[in-house]
């Protein structure tokens, strides 16, 4: 029995649910950093700070559920409209953060993958993010999945870039361009749908986040700013997420979802 199937049975056997009633593939919208820093009167590069502690604790917990894949939506190509002060400071904890959580990624088998453009990072960021990435290659447990200078529509168009490219070398034939296709050329390529999509702060609206692979995935909104989601938080959503009923369709639940 894999460590996936002893923890989800686990996990599912303490919150009353069946197995196949947990997300295999959990997705959050991180919003209500900047608020949670003015209810609290603090700077909002706090907000980010204690934002950047809440993504670790939660995926810590989504490791220990047994969930197969978290993706946090960390910082979006938009995202560079705001105060540059702001912009800064948070490449910042970028950098540290990608440190910091080195021990604890392999501590429990976790796997970093990046989803989104390397090109326009800051260097210091861009030399962490890779050494993080290549430091957990080899892991085996838990993907996290980390949005950073990421936009949904800018994927699509970097895959059909590299399916144009594939075909005019001779290496992919047109009639092999279909939706199978455009999944493995995406950033997510290997992972599953997402399950559940999750978005704090009361936020009813996707924000160009994986615009390709939420076709089917239920959601759930939450007022709860991020720095204030905690583990009780996130098992409601599971409860949530439990009481859908996911027809897909015709298409087949059982897909093959691991890297």
């Amino acid at each position: 029995m894999s460590s996936f199937t002893e923890k989800l049975k686990g996990t599912a056997e303490r919150l009353g649910l069946s197995v196949e009633q947990i997300p295999r593939h959990i997705a959050i919208i991180m919003d209500g950093n900047g608020r949670w820093a003015q209810r609290n009167a603090l700077p909002r590069v706090e907000g980010h700070r204690q934002g950047a502690k809440t993504a670790e604790r939660i995926a810590r917990y989504c490791a220990e559920f047994g969930i197969q894949s978290l993706t946090l939506y960390s910082f979006s190509m938009e995202n560079w409209k705001r105060p540059q002060a702001e912009v800064d400071a948070l490449m910042h904890l970028y950098s540290r953060y990608l440190i910091q959580i080195r021990p604890s990624l392999m501590t429990r088998d976790v796997k970093l993958i990046h989803l989104g453009r390397l090109a326009g990072l800051p260097d210091a960021v861009k030399t962490e993010l890779v050494e993080t990435v290549q430091l957990t290659a080899n892991n085996t447990g838990m993907v996290l999945a980390l949005a950073l200078n990421y936009g949904g529509r800018a994927e699509i168009v970097d895959a059909t870039r590299k399916i144009a490219q594939e075909h005019k070398l001779g290496h992919l034939d047109l009639n092999d361009i279909d939706e199978g296709c455009m999944s493995r050329h995406l950033y997510t390529a290997g992972l599953c749908d997402p399950d559940l999509l999750i978005r704090t702060a009361n936020e009813i609206r996707v924000s160009n986040f994986l615009l390709w692979q939420i076709s089917y995935s239920e959601f759930y909104v939450t007022k709860t700013l991020w720095p204030d989601f905690n583990k009780a938080c996130l098992e409601k959503a599971i409860f949530a997420y439990a009481k859908r009923d996911r027809r897909f369709g015709s298409i087949s639940k059982n897909v093959e979802c691991r890297m």
